[in-house]
């Protein structure tokens, strides 16, 4: 398949399971499970497992999601493809209810994101990208639309504004110390900033969209939590780089564990 068709897939899958999450958001009772990890779970990440599945296994090519059956690396080291997927990044803002939520579909090709959408269900408001066109926001989406619709009125990636002060967005959940000490760095180079924190990939988004300048992040993610973040910020003209490694983060590792990044 094409990466257009792809991506046509892939809007479809992530429209239709915020569709989902926002029935059960806005109108059921939910339980909150915990994974091994002490992670949050609900029925709604569930829910947005099997819708996504149900679209991406047509494609052929292999899954790994958060809430999927874990899968070892012996038997994922020598897919070149596969499809990396969040059903619901910032389940804690989920259950908080505050809209600050996405869901976060990738497509890895020789460990780095070639595709990436993300759909903030609360909002209405749809990011995504290829590597071949550009990374791209529809605002406002209120009904299912077909692709060339969806593309027809998005806005391509970044929109620059550079009136406003340099900006650092960073996770409502996970502020440490390293953070606020880097910040402290980009005072001494940049004098005032301004501070924004938001919930899940939505962060990632305001890169890419050109609403913030800097994204540190020194708190544990795993791959599913920023590879389509990755994928809109690289094609948006950002980097994600590997505070390790000081290269762009790559994907389908041994260790799902990110290391620190910073995305600028």
């Amino acid at each position: 398949m094409a990466l257009t068709e792809l991506l046509s897939i892939t809007i479809e899958a992530a429209l239709k399971a915020g569709k989902r999450i926002m029935e059960i958001y806005e109108n059921e009772d939910f339980e909150v499970d915990f994974k091994s990890d002490n992670s949050p779970l609900t029925k709604a990440d569930i829910a947005s497992h099997n819708i996504i599945e149900s679209y991406l296994i047509q494609t052929g090519i292999p899954v790994l999601s958060e809430e999927g059956k874990g899968i070892e690396y012996k038997d994922r080291k020598d897919w070149n493809r596969l499809w990396i997927v969040d059903p619901i990044d910032g389940t804690k803002e989920f259950i908080n209810k505050n809209g600050e939520f996405t869901v976060n579909i990738a497509l890895i090709e020789d460990q780095k994101p070639i595709l990436g959408v993300i759909y903030v269900p609360a909002l209405n408001d749809l990011y995504y990208s290829t590597i071949d066109d550009g990374a791209f926001k529809m605002a406002g989406i209120i009904e299912m639309k077909s692709f060339h619709e969806i593309h027809a009125a998005a806005v391509k990636l970044p929109i620059i504004n550079s009136e406003r002060r340099y900006t650092v967005v960073a996770s409502r959940s996970h502020l440490t110390q390293e953070t606020k000490d880097y910040m402290k760095t980009l005072e001494e180079t940049h004098g005032k900033v301004n501070f924004i924190s938001k919930g899940s990939s939505l962060k990632l988004c305001m890169i890419a969209e050109g609403a913030a300048d800097c994204y540190p992040r020194f708190a544990p993610t795993m791959e599913w939590d920023t590879a389509a973040g990755q994928a809109i910020c690289n094609h948006a003209g950002y980097s994600v780089i590997d505070w390790e490694t000081k290269e762009e983060m790559k994907y389908n590792r041994e260790q799902l564990l990110n290391n620190s990044f910073l995305v600028k």
